[in-house]
């Protein structure tokens, strides 16, 4: 073993382990700490938690560099863009999560940024928009859209006029892609969805390669207090463990259903980026996505996702949803039911043409 590398469902389970001693837990517990004994490294709890390091460790190593856990994924979002300068540029993938763009308008309206959307398919027209901006802002996959961007190019076409890229990679998980490796200066997470899995916790992540950016993402996080809770870290690394399994079911399922949506009369469009366990469906319009909504009875309405359980949502009922997303565009994220029952369900709610 010492010859190779672990594979990342070995590190998935493995890494942010206490050391192996006789008697010792096998994980990292829950330190319930406001207050540590002073000229240590701890010293105060809205500095670091020993719950939180655990974390830490496992998900930076997954993806390969260092990571600073967050209170929500908005809470890493908005530590993120605390990097920005005041009156700077952000380029964003103008489908990207609406509580992101909601954000970058929020700043917008108070001076402190000046976000510009484009379409996250077109690598050249990033690149070009990138020119002056301080950060670009990339989702792949989309949410809900579920468009892919050519990271690396984007990321070489952005360093090149000096701006940072960030990359939510909540969708794909570093099991899937791995951002740093083509070069992106920080990760975003949303911890609550699939890598906690369980629709059980709020959690967010920023992972980056450098010890200055991750040196100023941290003091955000002291200084701002977005700070996780142990006992929500230690239930977000049991969901890590587990992510390797339970991705790779999740997507078996994903494509299976893909399949045959791709066929049925009633879908006019499914999106799939070929990975994932996400999947974007178009119908004709509101009227006969709101059906399939509230028509099903195995999958549950839900605006979040990533869980053990598969759950669908209309994205346009959100008004802050991008007017360029259908009105029809229903977004399905697969759990780990039975494939057979979840397509039997969606089947007969579905509409027939």
């Amino acid at each position: 073993m010492a010859d190779r590398p672990l594979h990342f469902s070995t590190r998935a389970v493995s890494v942010g382990r206490p050391p192996a001693q006789p008697d010792a837990p096998l994980n990292t517990p829950v330190v319930l700490a406001s207050t540590y004994g002073s000229f240590g490294e701890l010293e105060y709890g809205r500095y670091a938690n020993p719950t939180w390091t655990a974390f830490e460790d496992a998900l930076g190593d997954l993806e390969g560099g260092r990571c600073i856990a967050f209170a929500s994924g908005m809470a890493a979002v908005s530590a993120v863009l605390d990097l920005v300068p005041t009156g700077g540029t952000v380029v964003a993938a103008r489908h990207s999560y609406t509580g992101t763009i909601g954000r970058l308008r929020e700043l917008e309206e108070r001076g402190l940024v000046r976000p510009v959307l484009v379409d996250v398919t077109d690598a050249a027209a990033m690149v070009e928009a990138a020119r002056g901006a301080a950060l670009v802002w990339l989702e792949s996959p989309t949410n809900p859209a579920l468009e892919l961007a050519d990271i690396a190019t984007i990321v070489r076409g952005a360093h090149a006029v000096d701006a940072l890229v960030a990359v939510d990679n909540t969708f794909a998980t570093p099991l899937l892609q791995r951002p740093l490796e083509h070069g992106a200066d920080l990760v975003v997470h949303a911890v609550t969805k699939g890598l906690a899995g369980h629709s059980d916790l709020l959690m967010g992540a920023v992972v980056t390669a450098t010890e200055e950016l991750a040196a100023r993402v941290t003091g955000s996080r002291t200084l701002g207090g977005a700070v996780p809770s142990a006992f929500e870290a230690f239930l977000a690394l049991r969901g890590l463990r587990t992510l390797p399994v339970r991705l790779e079911r999740a997507q078996a399922t994903a494509q299976r259903l893909v399949t045959r949506l791709q066929g049925h009369p009633g879908v006019r469009e499914t999106r799939y980026p070929g990975f994932g366990a996400i999947v974007s469906v178009v119908l004709a319009d509101a009227e006969a996505a709101d059906a399939l909504v509230h028509g099903v009875r195995l999958w549950r309405a839900a605006t979040s996702l990533g869980g053990v359980e598969s759950t669908l949502e209309r994205r346009r009922r959100w008004a802050a949803e991008a007017p360029t997303i259908p009105e029809g565009l229903v977004r399905l994220s697969v759990g780990l039911e039975d494939p057979e029952d979840l397509w039997d369900d969606l089947e007969q709610a579905l509409p027939s043409a």
